[in-house]
């Protein structure tokens, strides 16, 4: 089965929708989005998360001390690298304070090769602002994929998520805008998502 990941909460009503659906990642996106956190604020979020549910911290090239006091100070569990991390900075953050590590590639026409060492991947639509578009790529592309289990993001909704598990059983399932409506996470959808994959029916 695969697990599901709702991403870019940044509001007590997002903390609360997510622990009634109880998905098994969420978000919290320090980089330079309109889904941004601070530290503080992640931190008064985390303290209200169900304990089943793990915080994944998402990152564009932020310095690996930053990430490591992150998940020191138990604000975050896993780290979303979107940057130009590479494997030697990887294995920096991972032996400094062990934090676990998905490493996102934004897919084009082509598979692109990630750097070694991530703990998981995170295949996103290829973009300028690596990532957060709420587009699919094609999921052709990952067809026997072989590597580390991957989330797949990218243009994901209730709509589409099981026609995506059927072609590809990723590890995980990522959204964001695809739970949202009018800008904010919707508790509706957010149930509806997480519903829908657990529900999945891989024999259908």
């Amino acid at each position: 089965m695969s697990k599901v990941k709702i991403c870019g909460l940044s509001r007590i009503e997002d903390i609360d929708a997510v622990n009634r659906a109880l998905p098994d990642y969420i978000g919290f996106v320090f980089a330079k989005s309109r889904r941004r956190v601070d530290e503080a604020t992640a931190s008064m979020l985390k303290e209200r998360l169900d304990s089943r549910i793990k915080a994944v911290g998402v990152f564009v090239n932020e310095k690996a001390e930053i990430i490591a006091g992150l998940y020191e100070n138990g604000v975050i569990d896993l780290a979303q690298l979107h940057g130009d991390e590479d494997e030697s900075y990887i294995l920096r953050l991972k032996g400094s304070c062990g934090c676990p590590a998905i490493k996102a590639a934004g897919v084009g026409d082509v598979l692109p090769k990630p750097p070694g060492n991530a703990d998981y991947l995170l295949f996103d639509t290829l973009s300028e602002q690596r990532g957060g578009t709420g587009r699919p790529f094609d999921w052709g592309i990952l067809k026997g994929f072989q590597g580390p289990p991957y989330f797949l993001a990218g243009g994901l909704s209730a709509e589409n998520v099981c026609e995506a598990i059927k072609a590809l059983s990723p590890f995980c399932v990522d959204v964001s805008s695809g739970v949202e409506k009018d800008g904010r996470k919707d508790a509706y959808k957010v149930h509806e998502f997480v519903s829908l994959v657990r529900g999945f029916d891989f024999s259908a």
